[in-house]
């Protein structure tokens, strides 16, 4: 016997449980954008699967298996109730792609997961979609409608990034840094990145001192060249071209440069390498003071030629600047120092830090600050662009992406930063692989959770596949689909206004906020299809 029930993107499976959400019947959705549904499957014994598209739509749908993968920190510290499950254990999350052909095990569910993409394309109407699902003694059927609406969703305008660590491809990968293989992998990842939405790129002109632990390296992934001789600084920015050049390919749009000051406080230098009389050596870092004479004097050098380059480049408009990760209180007097140099050298440029303090910007320490959502309150209204992120310190009412979490409450995000205006986004994970601190590496199919520091599913959303090829978890999908909503909403504020938009978006609920907004699958898709329909209403009395 064959038990199948058709479901949402926003349901997870899990192997010892029926899913107890109600069966999803279809959506609509615009003729540019991508949905994703589910079709849940349990076999009472061992058994093969044979799987079948029938609809005028199979040649726009590709298939996954959604595998579960292992989390041993499940949670952050105290946790809300807003969580599927808090012990170690396995959670639905990896899409592994399949050609049509599946195994069962006996009474283990399992999620066959469909996307339907296109580009600009999809015929405009209702199409049903049948998904044939054959054994050797039997057959289901699960069935959707997909209502593709007669508009295209407007092109995504906020800023987002997702910290991409070349460091970690290279060291799972165990290729040569800045090898043709290197930029083969990193351009891989770099174009799944770009499809899901992320369109600025943390670039690093040199190592990033990111979640290193002090006295400790990370691989240098430096990217200007630093020559000094007779007392003199040469850069070479050949490097850097061949980055920008492929992230622009891929569809990168903004360039983030990495911070020019150690994590937690600017205290120290990040590594530099150079070549010094012939021989490369580290000629900053650990060791150097961040507000020392030397590393001054060295920025001082660097900074004309480096905006001169990106000036010629043609993307000094869409660089952005930072000083340090997440400064706190006490460490305002470094982090001043810091500001002062790369607010005098960089002027012209935005400058961005992650950090939850008010104080930094209100006592001009920082010209765009990036508050976590959950310390966002002080910020909106009284910053000239709202931006935010979210980290594994986010654990309590606020959306976020954690395996333990439901789907809504990643995706959620959308609506919230179109409700507040937000006009970027950053998380820390797109890519990293290693322990807290980088003291190791880690196997991302056994350990999720950055060797127990982290809950899973915050220091990455994608996974190692073959050749160079990344394997996608269902928490992309989704956080992407959160990005489409908001889209969505952009499209109808376009057509009747932000006011009738809101309107549409808070009906029946409380006003949403960052720590609070319904907790409901239904209420989301619910809510997404008012605003379809509100915005072909429109388009109809438009006409």
């Amino acid at each position: 016997m064959l038990k199948v029930i058709p479901l949402s993107s926003l349901v997870k499976v899990f192997s010892d449980e029926e899913p107890k959400s109600k069966p999803f019947k279809g959506m609509s959705l615009f003729k540019n954008e991508r949905a994703s549904v589910q079709v849940a499957i349990c076999a009472e014994s061992d058994c093969e699967v044979s799987i079948m598209i029938e609809s005028t739509l199979e040649n726009n749908i590709k298939m996954y298996i959604v595998e579960e993968i292992y989390s041993g920190m499940a949670t952050g510290r105290a946790q809300d109730d807003y969580t599927l499950r808090r012990e170690s254990g396995n959670f639905p999350e990896l899409l592994r792609p399949t050609d049509g052909n599946i195994k069962l095990k006996a009474g283990k569910w399992t999620s066959l997961w469909l996307e339907l993409f296109s580009e600009n394309n999809l015929p405009v109407g209702k199409s049903n979609v049948n998904v044939v699902l054959k054994t050797a003694d039997a057959q289901q059927n699960a069935e959707f409608e997909f209502d593709v609406l007669d508009a295209l969703l407007p092109n995504q305008d906020l800023i987002y990034t997702n910290w991409f660590h070349t460091d970690c491809l290279a060291t799972y990968y165990s290729t040569e840094i800045f090898s043709e293989e290197y930029w083969r992998i990193v351009e891989n990842y770099l174009k799944v990145a770009c499809e899901h939405g992320m369109n600025m790129v943390l670039t690093p002109i040199f190592t990033p001192p990111l979640d290193t632990k002090r006295g400790k390296e990370r691989p240098t992934v430096q990217l200007i060249g630093v020559e000094y001789s007779d007392s003199k600084y040469k850069f070479d920015f050949s490097k850097l071209d061949r980055w920008i050049d492929m992230c622009e390919r891929t569809g990168i749009k903004y360039f983030e440069m990495s911070h020019l000051f150690t994590q937690w406080g600017a205290k120290r230098c990040p590594k530099i390498i150079a070549k010094v009389n012939g021989a490369e050596k580290r000629i900053f870092g650990w060791n150097t003071r961040a507000s020392g004479k030397k590393y001054r004097a060295f920025l001082s050098v660097l900074a004309p030629e480096l905006k001169a380059y990106l000036k010629n480049k043609g993307i000094d408009k869409r660089t952005y600047f930072h000083i340090s990760d997440e400064p706190m209180k006490i460490v305002q007097k470094s982090y001043r120092k810091a500001s002062d140099i790369v607010k005098e050298l960089f002027s012209e440029f935005e400058i961005i830090d992650a950090l939850s303090s008010f104080d930094f910007y209100e006592k001009g320490m920082v010209k765009l600050p990036i508050p976590a959502t959950d310390h966002i309150k002080p910020f909106i209204d009284k910053v000239p662009q709202l931006w935010t992120y979210y980290c594994g310190a986010q654990f309590k009412d606020v959306s976020n992406r954690f395996f333990s979490m439901p789907s809504q409450r990643n995706r959620v995000i959308g609506y919230q930063l179109y409700k507040f205006d937000v006009k970027g986004f950053l998380h820390w994970g797109y890519n990293f692989w290693y322990k807290r601190l980088s003291v190791g590496e880690v196997d991302p199919f056994e350990e999720t959770d950055a060797g127990g520091f982290f809950p899973s599913g915050d220091s990455f959303v994608v996974y190692p596949g073959k050749n160079g090829e990344p394997l996608l978890s269902l928490r992309l999908k989704v956080f992407y689909d959160g990005l489409q909503d908001m889209r969505a909403l952009k499209l109808a504020e376009s057509l009747v206004g932000r006011e009738k938009t809101l309107e549409v978006l808070e009906k029946g609920i409380e006003k949403i906020q960052f720590d609070k907004y319904p907790h409901s699958d239904e209420w989301h898709l619910e809510c997404r299809e008012r605003i379809n329909s509100l915005c072909m209403s429109a388009k109809t009395d438009v006409k």
